[in-house]
């Protein structure tokens, strides 16, 4: 009743709420499909993007870039639709570019290597143990450039038992085969409904310091412990302890072994740039994936009076409501509720706030929306003056086994338009720091509602806290090198996501569904109203986001979707 008082005032072709990849994505395909339409994107936060942030630093006078969120795109030669692919190229994107843009052979031409973090508050003692071979899902590395050393010595410096070393030892080269007997199928179901972590101290029996030494290594991909990890997604990432099942190579899906390095400087933030640009005109010069880089915006230019195409930042809708001939679509901006009517919409932000704005949604669709509680995350950006410290110490990129940032590294060496990394050790550098938070999943706990537990846990945490503990691992670390935290370090940003990874069923807790996916419910067109973004797909992926759009932008025009 308090938005029949509000008329709409403005009159467009398409609003769409939300102005990450997917949005940005939805508009492009829309104008494609209609160059004269008018639309207009509403953005609740005060920069385009969504998930994909760009971090600028300036150290010693120089500039430096990174990704403050969405950071790649992965495989995109295996994964990518042929519209998302098109996208690309129609905004400058040259995918064979990254081939030389990105160094690969920065690192390892410095004999560095990964290495695992053992801290004192779990293992005892503080120890770096350098030259691991596990590969990482989508590595940037070449397999044959990790500077690994052999698995026998890199386990014999773990300050574990000497049963666990052996234990982990023969998880990495066993071909024993502890399902024997069982049918292909009944192991593949087995390693479904048992997590990472069972599968190493039950089914394996190892002592619990060999799963120990896993237990934060999937915090990266999978925003979760190894308890929280069905072991069949282990399988298929590689980790080890599956050689003997008769099963194959679970780590042999190209779109996990393709070269991990289609990353641009502020990583996925330079899609959101082009597809900005190339909506709005004037709003910043150039043309291609070189000069969007360092290319000024004129952000006076995004809701310009008139133009075709307007992006509103800090509007945040509050309600949209299908009417005989379309849409109305309110939204508070500087205080003031606006409304604003139109042919189609799309809603393109986070799924799990639809149910408010649209509360004349069906029941099935809002229970099926409820299920996509995303996974929260935290990228923590540290500049620092040098790192020599970090080729003294022998490594680019540190896992740490149990403790506050599971993943430590070195930024991944792009040099890109006139924008040009750091390659020698004596120039300021950027860190990438992971946190995850996570509550330990007890006998009963649902899954989602520990999510939910961990975000609270999140949003309680100070600024000070993800310092303090950069600082502290830092020391760890690279401290016995020379580094000086209050010397060495010129910046820190939190990148802080409540409502990060989007993800989709577990089998560890999920049961098998009948009928159509959950997320094909939950994005299902509602009268005039389309829904995108990656929440669509139930995975947190560029690709994924822009072929969301592209489906809603059909599903409204009646054009070709992507089968």
């Amino acid at each position: 009743p308090a938005l029949d008082g509000v008329v709409p005032d403005e009159r467009f072709d398409l609003v769409v709420v939300g102005a990450g990849i997917s949005g940005l994505a939805a508009a492009w395909f829309y104008r494609r499909e209609k160059p004269n339409a008018r639309i207009l994107l509403l953005e609740a936060n005060d920069d385009f993007g969504g998930h994909a942030q760009r971090n600028e630093f300036v150290v010693g006078g120089r500039t430096l870039l990174s990704y403050g969120g969405s950071e790649s795109l992965q495989s995109p030669h295996s994964l990518y639709s042929r519209e998302a692919l098109g996208l690309l190229g129609a905004l400058g994107v040259d995918i064979d570019r990254f081939e030389t843009a990105f160094d690969r052979g920065l690192y390892p031409g410095l004999g560095l290597s990964r290495g695992l973090l053992f801290k004192r508050e779990s293992f005892g003692v503080d120890r770096l143990v350098t030259g691991d071979p596990l590969r990482m899902v989508a590595d940037d590395i070449a397999p044959d450039r990790l500077n690994a050393r052999p698995v026998a010595a890199f386990i014999a410096d773990f300050p574990v038992s000497d049963t666990a070393k052996r234990q982990l030892l023969e998880l990495y080269t066993s071909t024993r085969d502890p399902l024997a007997g069982r049918s292909n199928a009944q192991k593949h179901a087995l390693l479904e409904r048992t997590s990472y972590r069972a599968w190493i101290t039950q089914i394996l029996g190892y002592e619990v310091a060999v799963a120990d030494t896993f237990q934060d290594r999937s915090h990266d991909f999978f925003a979760a412990g190894i308890d929280a990890v069905p072991a069949s997604w282990a399988r298929e990432c590689g980790y080890p302890g599956f050689a003997g099942l008769g099963l194959g190579d679970g780590a042999d899906n190209a779109g996990m072994n393709d070269p991990y390095i289609h990353h641009f400087p502020d990583g996925n933030a330079s899609i959101a740039r082009l597809l900005v640009r190339s909506l709005i005109r004037g709003v910043a010069p150039g043309r291609d994936m070189e000069d969007v880089v360092l290319a000024p915006f004129d952000y006076s230019r995004l809701d310009a009076d008139g133009a075709w195409i307007r992006l509103r930042l800090r509007a945040t809708a509050v309600a949209m409501r299908n009417t005989g001939d379309g849409v109305e679509t309110f939204h508070i901006q500087d205080g003031k509720l606006r409304a604003a009517r139109s042919r189609h919409a799309i809603f393109a932000a986070y799924h799990s706030m639809a149910p408010y704005v649209l509360p004349e949604l069906p029941s099935a669709q809002r229970e099926a929306l409820a299920l996509n509680v995303k996974a929260p995350l935290v990228y923590v950006k540290v500049a620092v003056r040098n790192w020599r410290p970090w080729v003294a110490r022998g490594v680019h990129e540190v896992t740490n086994a149990i403790g506050f940032y599971s993943r430590i590294k070195l930024d991944y060496p792009v040099s890109l338009g006139e924008y040009r990394f750091p390659r020698s050790p004596d120039e300021p550098m950027v860190l990438h720091l992971v946190h995850v938070p996570t509550v330990p999943l007890a006998p009963g706990l649902d899954p989602r509602e520990a999510l939910r537990a961990a975000r609270g846990q999140l949003l309680a945490t100070p600024f000070e806290r993800f310092e303090a503990e950069a600082r502290d691992e830092l020391t760890r670390i690279v401290g016995p090198a020379g580094f000086d935290a209050d010397r060495d370090i010129a910046a820190i940003t939190v990148n802080r996501w409540g409502h990060g990874y989007s993800g989709g069923d577990n089998p560890l807790f999920d049961p098998a569904r009948r009928g159509p996916p959950p997320n094909e419910t939950a994005r299902a067109r509602h009268g005039a109203i389309g829904f995108a973004n990656s929440d669509s797909a139930w995975a947190a992926y560029a690709h994924a986001a822009i072929d969301e759009a592209h489906r809603a932008v059909g599903e409204l025009t009646g054009t070709q979707v992507i089968g």
